[in-house]
């Protein structure tokens, strides 16, 4: 049996919807796109005020998650599914577009630089937990017009692995979309085999800048996947009670997927998100707080009910280093995130209210991951029945370390972590180098990094993923790339 846990009835998710349902019919949402707010009018929502302020209708709500699909997979550069959007199945993924990257050496904040971008592809390539990378954090040494399209770029050139991506600009997209044309081999093939999930974040309250809700509709012109990510803070822009900002993030959430659907049925969308509550002391939005965590696993049983696959930051910390806080957040987030079935559980690696990327928190995450993926699993017997001659084989040889029954079972039954969580007794401890967990951790990302190969695209893909690159940062006055290995 697979365990669970539930934080809401099926009666409150019912009325959670209904509210947010009335707020989009009778408050509507504010939508910062001329073309988009005229595409609604056409789709029979009511416009008013100064043209921006969209009143949609129960009809429109329904017909657009009736069109919603109710699964969907990701796939890798060769083609190999990676990751299946269904029912409780889950998957990690990074966290996405930290602006601080967390030095090892001096154990202080930096600017990221391509360099540490092109460690942080490798790594998460080889990590066992880790379904599929996101654009993690932004590289410094580019020209930010086209940051979006570069981390990508680079995401695609180093990893065959899914990417969650996003542009904070919309002329980004038109290049990134010919990224994933270029390695998928044609537009059909990448809408028959996704290789990416853009993020679309809504402003709240309730409202759509111009570029975010143009990501939105460009993605549905080419059946991109989106996980629409809104991030409602409770006690400051939304409602201080954990039930009042689920309303808000509900509506906020079926605002998008009304856009989506309009401009494409059956574009594939994960209902996500990133709220937190607002810590009032410090003026802080703690991503490990135990209510954030609350609101997600919340949300996701919303967005369960309504059929779709689910999203969410969490398993993440707001500490500052790898320490016990980081571990305490991390691992309970994760656990909570296993537990309720989010699909696609964004946060490994990242920390400091999602302003910052370790490489070294990000190999720990991963085996945060690999024991709350065996959790799930539950316990089931294994030739456990009748258990007489089991029994008689222990108590004659007293003990069962060799026993047919043991060497069957014991790799899929017992979870092994890595060499960053340390098993051994202390005087072996001692005798292996009294290491720390963050120099097991450093140990590892270097490890991994030396050992890294990939052959995962073609030359001739390679080739015209540097040439659009290059042409790209030419556009924006940028003449040549930062250096790479070849």
């Amino acid at each position: 049996m697979r365990p669970t846990v539930k934080f809401l009835s099926k009666s409150l998710i019912e009325q959670i919807i209904s509210e947010a349902k009335d707020i989009l019919c009778k408050l509507g949402v504010k939508i910062e796109n001329p073309e988009l707010v005229s595409k609604l009018a056409d789709y029979g929502a009511r416009i008013e005020n100064d043209a921006s302020k969209v009143f949609f209708t129960n009809e429109i709500i329904e017909r657009a998650l009736k069109s919603v699909p109710k699964s969907f997979q990701l796939f890798d550069s060769s083609g190999n599914e990676t990751n299946n959007f269904s029912g409780n199945n889950i998957h990690y993924t990074p966290g996405s577009s930290a602006i601080n990257f967390l030095d090892y050496e001096s154990q202080d904040i930096k600017q990221p630089l391509t360099k540490d971008y092109i460690r942080y592809v490798k790594i998460v390539d080889q990590l066992k937990y880790i379904a599929s990378q996101s654009t993690a954090f932004i590289p410094t040494d580019v020209q930010d017009k086209f940051a979006d399209s570069y981390r990508l770029f680079l995401s695609l050139l180093y990893s065959g692995k899914p990417v969650v991506t996003g542009t904070f600009t919309a002329e980004s997209f038109e290049v990134m979309k010919n990224f994933l044309v270029t390695v998928r081999g044609s537009k059909e093939a990448l809408k028959e085999k996704p290789l990416s999930v853009f993020t679309a974040c809504p402003t709240s309250p309730l409202k759509w800048g111009d570029v975010s809700s143009q990501n939105l509709t460009d993605c549905a012109r080419y059946s991109i996947p989106v996980e629409i990510v809104c991030m409602p803070m409770a006690g400051f822009i939304s409602p201080v009670t954990l039930t009042g900002t689920l309303i808000q993030h509900t509506a906020e959430t079926l605002s998008g997927i009304v856009i989506s659907q309009m401009t494409n049925p059956g574009t594939p969308i994960l209902y996500g998100g990133s709220p937190a509550i607002f810590d009032i002391r410090y003026e802080t939005t703690p991503m490990g707080a135990v209510e954030t965590m609350m609101i997600d696993c919340a949300y996701n049983e919303i967005g369960k009910y309504l059929g779709i696959p689910t999203q969410a930051y969490i398993a993440l910390s707001d500490s500052k280093f790898l320490d016990a806080q980081a571990g305490l957040e991390d691992g309970m987030g994760a656990t909570l995130a296993a537990l309720s079935g989010i699909n696609n559980i964004s946060g490994p690696g990242m920390m400091d209210f999602e302003n910052c990327f370790s490489l070294e928190k990000l190999v720990f995450d991963n085996e945060v991951c690999g024991k709350t993926l065996r959790m799930i699993k539950g316990i089931e017997p294994k030739d456990d029945f009748p258990a007489i001659s089991l029994f008689t084989e222990l108590l004659e040889e007293e003990h069962l370390l060799i026993s047919k029954h043991t060497r069957k079972h014991l790799r899929t039954e017992h979870h092994f972590p890595g060499s960053i969580i340390n098993r051994a007794s202390r005087s072996r401890w001692i005798e292996e180098g009294s290491t720390t967990l963050l120099q097991r951790a450093h140990s590892e990302v270097e490890r991994l990094v030396s050992e890294y190969s990939s052959s995962h695209l073609t030359d001739e893909v390679r080739k015209e993923l540097i040439n659009l690159m290059e042409q790209e940062a030419k556009t924006h006055g940028q003449g040549s790339l930062p250096e790479r290995e070849v």
